[in-house]
This record gives C-alpha cells, structure tokens and sequence, in this order.
C-alpha cells in the first residue's frame, strides 16, 4: 500500500513540476517574443478609421530627403503614449532622425538649454543649427462649428522636422503703418499659426528701412486705409520688378478714398481700383446662419486651393480687373481662387435694409480671390538667366484671417472657422515656392466621447466581470475534474 501511495506522490510531484517548467517556458518565452518585436521597432497596428497614428506618405516622402541628424527629445512622457509610436515612425524612414523619451531629472542640460518647465512636458526637434520646441497643447486645434477635437500632430511634427534642417527659411515681410490689421494687432491668431509653419515672418516699415528687404520672400500688404508714401510705393515697384511676390487682403471699402499709389501697385497686375460696396448672397446654401452678407464662395482648383473645400467671408469686396487685352499687355496671367455666386448681388447704398436685392445692383458671380503671374522678363539663354516672374494672391476680405468674431457671443476668431486658416497658409506657402507644406498637414477630426451612466457601467462590466467570470468558471472546471479523480 505504501509503494502505491508512494508512485501517486510521484506522479503528481512530476505532473506538478512539468506545469510549473511548463508555465515558466510560456513565461520566458513571452517575453523573449515580446524583446524579439520590440528589437524590430515595427509601426503599430493603426485601427482608426482616419490613421490618425500612421504616417501619411506624403511626411514620408519628405523626411526621406533629411540628410542631417535630427533629435526628437520627448522630455515627461512615457514610452506607452501614442505620440511615441508615431515618432518611432520617422526613425524607421529616415536612420537620421532619432527619438529619445526622457524626463528632466535625465536630462537637465536640455531643460536648462531650452528653458522647459520641471513639471512639464515638453517635445525639442533639435538640427545641427536649429531647434524647435513643441507643447502637447500644439498637435490639437477645434473645429468651432462642431466642437471636434482635430489632430495635428503629424503636421506639427513633420513642418518642425523640415524647419531644423532647412537650408533657408522663407522670409515674409507685413506692411505696416498703413492699416489697423498687422501680425500683431488684429491678427494674433495668424501669427501663432505662423509660427509651426516652416516659414519666418517679421515686420516692415518702409519709412524706416527705405527699401524692402533682399530677403523678403513675400510681402503681406492688410487693407490699406491710407495712401502709400511715395517712398512706399517706389520701394514696392522696384520689388515687383525684381519678382518680388505680394500677398494682398483688402477689406470692403465703405466710402470713397484717394489711394493713387495704392491703386497704381494694384494697376501693376492689371487691377482696378476697389468700389464702395459689399457681397451680398442670396442663395441659402452659399450664406452662413441666412446672413447675406457672411458667404461662402466658390473655391476654384489651383495649386493653393486644391486642398481647400470652403471659406467663409464676411463682407467681401468684389475685385475688378482690366479687359484681357489688356492684361495681356502687362503680362499678365489670372487665375480665380474664390468667386461668390451668380445669385450674389453687389450692394453699394448701405442704408438699404432689405436682404434681397435692389433695383440696379449689380449680379454675380464677383471674383473674390485671385493669383496674377506677371512677367517681369524673358528667359535669356545666353546670360543664363532664368524667366523673372512677379506673384501676387489676393483677396477681396481681411476679416476672414483675423482675431474678430463673428457674433459678440462667440468666442472663435475667424480664421478659425471654416479652412480659413488653411487658405492663408496655403497661400503663403506657394508665394514662398514651399508647396510641400501645404500638402504635408493632416488635419483629423476626433470627437471626445462621454458615456452616459448605463454606458459606463456596461462598460465597466465588461472590463472587470467578464475575467472574473472566466476565473469563475476555471475554478469550478477544476473542483469538478479534481473530484473526479
């Protein structure tokens, strides 16, 4: 009886010992495999409906042309957040790109060289000679119409990628000193959008400097209220005429105003002066909340609106331009950006109240966005030199890219309704020849989502009963095998 006894001991000694060999070979395994794919850095599984954690092919496309190490510093976060996977991305394209995720106790000497917040977290794109620094609070804009959440990261990082290790950074200049709109009275907004685009911008005073700088790249000329000093309007030709590029915004002119100078740099590109009167829709479909006179235009495709759907227009001017004869005598070219619809009417007497429209006004469809090429000279073959062409966008609105609201209510500027911000940008991208900018930005609506509290505990039921239930069930497998035996 004791021999029996003895073998049953054994035999569940050994069947023991193999199921505990047997779950430390799993174990071991497991993490042998986990090693093995962390060591392949492959990308994650991106099962969002908008890929909002894969590289979109254009970024990879760009960063595949970095020639120079790049630092990415992700100081405060931890390997498991998302944006980490997505960064891992560029490496995986481009050796030359680098990801480090640290914190401030590891790296103080990045926290003291860049001035980064203890407690906070922060992201360095560091080049050879440039950097770049990013907060959580950049990779996320909202839409105001719909409340959404959009995702930007992959624009932020991308644009900051191409900024540390571009050769030359674009340069556009805005006119002051003529105009209540400037990059830093009425256009904040603008400015901060500016700022993660790969393009740098300052401030001009042509008294001041007497000239426009060499390195202007593009001139931003806002709604001149006044007439430009001879000295403005000389320096200005004289850019033109060394193909300097200009981008235009000109609010609804509102009473009659003597602006020679300002009207003969328009009359350049075959432009006319601008009439008192504002746009006002009549269709439904091409007006905001049934306001006849906040529109939303035809978008032309071009270069810069490819990517644009719509925008919205407050007040609008009309924009008139020289009979094509004409126009080819200046040399120049045209291409409409945004028109209003032939259900538009031009309103000029603004004590008429009445939505519809009057007697006597003029119909649509009115240009309110346009791109003019003007050839300033000829290819030459036998000096080498290459055809000289002079740009410039307009816009027949200023409103649209600034700081105001559009109801005393609302709290949204509008450039950030609509693609308004995408428009100017966009735009100035072209002027400055970095078109890849304006197709590298990912703008991705995701909507925060709240369970209601049957929801939650559905949920909740799920995530903690449903194991429970298994261990339930596996304990009471066991008894009952156990009994048997």
């Amino acid at each position: 009886m004791g021999k029996i006894i003895e073998k049953i001991k054994k035999s569940v000694l050994i069947k023991r010992t193999t199921t505990v060999i047997f779950m430390i070979a799993i174990v071991v395994l497991f993490i042998a495999l986990t090693l093995w794919i962390n060591s392949l850095n492959l990308n994650p599984i991106d099962f969002t409906s908008e890929k909002l954690y894969t590289l979109t092919e254009t970024s990879k496309e760009q960063v595949k042309n970095v020639q120079n190490d790049v630092n990415i510093y992700f100081i405060g976060y931890s390997e498991n957040d998302a944006i980490i996977d997505l960064a891992k991305q560029y490496h995986n394209e481009n050796s030359k790109i680098n990801i480090e995720v640290t914190n401030a106790t590891s790296r103080p000497d990045l926290v003291e060289k860049y001035g980064i917040d203890n407690n906070s977290n922060g992201i360095i794109v560091e080049g050879k000679e440039k950097s770049k620094i990013l907060s959580t609070n950049d990779f996320y804009t909202y839409d105001p119409k719909t409340y959404e959440q959009i995702d930007i990261t992959e624009e932020k990082l991308t644009n900051s990628i191409l900024y540390v290790v571009a050769e030359k950074i674009p340069t556009v200049y805005f006119l002051e000193g003529y105009s209540e709109f400037n990059i830093s009275v009425n256009m904040n907004y603008l400015s901060m959008y500016l700022a993660n685009e790969v393009t740098e911008y300052k401030t001009l005073n042509i008294l001041t400097t007497g000239s426009i700088p060499e390195d202007c790249d593009t001139l931003i000329i806002t709604s001149p209220e006044k007439d430009f000093d001879d000295m403005a309007a000389n320096a200005i030709t004289e850019y033109i005429n060394k193909g300097g590029n200009i981008l235009w915004f000109n609010l609804a002119v509102t009473e009659n105003k003597e602006l020679p100078n300002v009207n003969k740099i328009l009359s350049l590109y075959g432009i006319k002066p601008f009439e008192v009167g504002v746009i006002n829709e009549t269709d439904n479909s091409r007006m905001m909340s049934g306001a006849p006179s906040i529109i939303i235009p035809n978008v032309g495709y071009n270069t810069i609106t490819k990517n644009i759907p719509s925008a919205l227009l407050i007040n609008a001017s009309k924009i008139n331009f020289v009979a094509e004869e004409e126009l080819e005598s200046l040399k120049v070219t045209k291409n409409t950006l945004l028109e209003a619809s032939e259900g538009a009417f031009f309103r000029t007497n603004f004590n008429i109240t009445s939505s519809s429209k009057q007697t006597g006004e003029e119909e649509g469809p009115f240009t309110v966005g346009a791109e003019m090429q003007k050839k300033i000279a000829e290819a030459n073959t036998e000096t080498g030199e290459s055809e000289k062409i002079s740009k410039l966008v307009i816009y027949g609105e200023n409103l649209f890219i600034s700081d105001y609201t559009l109801t005393q209510t609302s709290s949204y500027p509008m450039i950030s309704y609509a693609y308004n911000k995408d428009l100017v940008i966009d735009s100035i991208a072209y002027l400055v020849d970095r078109q890849e900018d304006i197709v590298i930005r990912k703008d991705t609506n995701t909507v925060n989502y709240t369970a209601t509290v049957e929801q939650d505990n559905i949920i909740q039921g799920i995530i903690f009963g449903v194991p429970v239930v298994i261990i339930l069930i596996g304990i009471l497998v066991w008894q009952h095998r156990r009994r048997k035996k």
